[in-house]
């Protein structure tokens, strides 16, 4: 079901839904994110809630024509807006749905807890029949990306192609990579030369992002509940049969590129991996134009399947 949009605790049964912290919390995140989904996002978006049985999913549509759709997934932390950059020129080739995920600071709202790979894709597959999209080529980076596999896993009908920028499930989260999250969340309420300074050393090109920064602070009034991204197994690469093309960083604080690029080939039939050397898990905010163009070349060479 789709309605037009108008402008806890930890068990052993379960996980925690993600929320804001409280009414305040959400309101001042929300002003934040509408501020900049006005100054950022193409105005020609079409917004509309997804009902699921795991809460409403915003989503945003743009561009027209029949063509398969890019779905855009964006990490853990980040709303739909963050994908700004890649929108417009990713709408002028075929449709656009970029979703603001559940359980993410934004306004879709969980109501049902995910605890497994399964599950996400069960939540995507849901937003996807309620718009009346069959097959699409999934877009997604860090969290979104192993949302993404886990759904060419779960669903391989319904994924006509994959674009995976620096995404979760090419090994097991580590401490050093959970340190650095936390570090420059902190970073990010820094003054401005400071942040600025700070974003070499920790290469992370957020933190010289001035638009962003107001989101990146409001999200430390929000809850999240989700699991951390499983690896994939050897059989479960196997598997993805749909086209993949895996934008990694050089310098990914997530894991080895060069490692994850060697199993990415050995180990996916259609996959093809290609290296950022200077970015690092931030690789989304590098040349996002020249990306841009690469995903929509590598969509419009997929061959198409029935």
């Amino acid at each position: 079901m789709i309605r037009s949009y108008h402008h806890k605790r930890w068990t052993e049964a379960t996980m925690p839904v993600g929320e804001f912290r409280n009414d305040q919390a959400r309101e001042r995140f929300l002003t934040v994110y509408y501020e900049a989904v006005a100054r950022l996002w193409p105005s020609t978006s079409v917004d509309s809630d997804v009902v699921t049985s795991f809460g409403t999913t915003r989503i945003h549509r743009l561009g027209s024509g029949d063509g398969t759709p890019f779905v855009l997934l964006p990490g853990s932390g980040g709303p739909a807006v963050m994908w700004h950059a890649y929108a417009g020129r990713l709408a002028a080739s075929r449709p656009v749905i970029a979703i603001d995920t559940v359980g993410e600071p934004g306004p879709s709202v969980q109501t049902r807890a995910i605890d497994s790979g399964d599950e996400w894709s069960a939540w995507l597959d849901e937003v996807l029949t309620a718009l009346g999209v069959g097959r699409a080529h999934l877009v997604g980076t860090s969290y979104g990306g192993w949302i993404a596999l886990r759904h060419a896993l779960r669903s391989p009908h319904a994924v006509a192609g994959l674009t995976l920028l620096d995404p979760g499930g090419f090994g097991k989260v580590s401490g050093k990579f959970l340190t650095w999250m936390i570090v420059n969340g902190l970073a990010s309420f820094a003054p401005k030369l400071v942040r600025h300074a700070l974003a070499r050393p920790l290469r992370n090109l957020a933190l010289r992002d001035d638009d962003a920064m107001p989101l990146v602070k409001a999200t430390f009034g929000f809850r999240r509940g989700h699991i951390l991204p499983t690896p994939l197994t050897d059989d479960e690469f196997e598997r993805i049969t749909a086209p993949t093309l895996v934008l990694l960083g050089g310098h990914s604080q997530l894991y080895d590129a060069q490692e994850v690029a060697a199993t990415v080939t050995a180990r996916m039939p259609n996959a093809v991996a290609e290296i950022i050397p200077d970015a690092s898990h931030d690789v989304v905010l590098w040349h996002p134009g020249e990306l841009a163009a690469r995903i929509v070349t590598f969509a419009a060479e997929t061959p198409a399947r029935p």
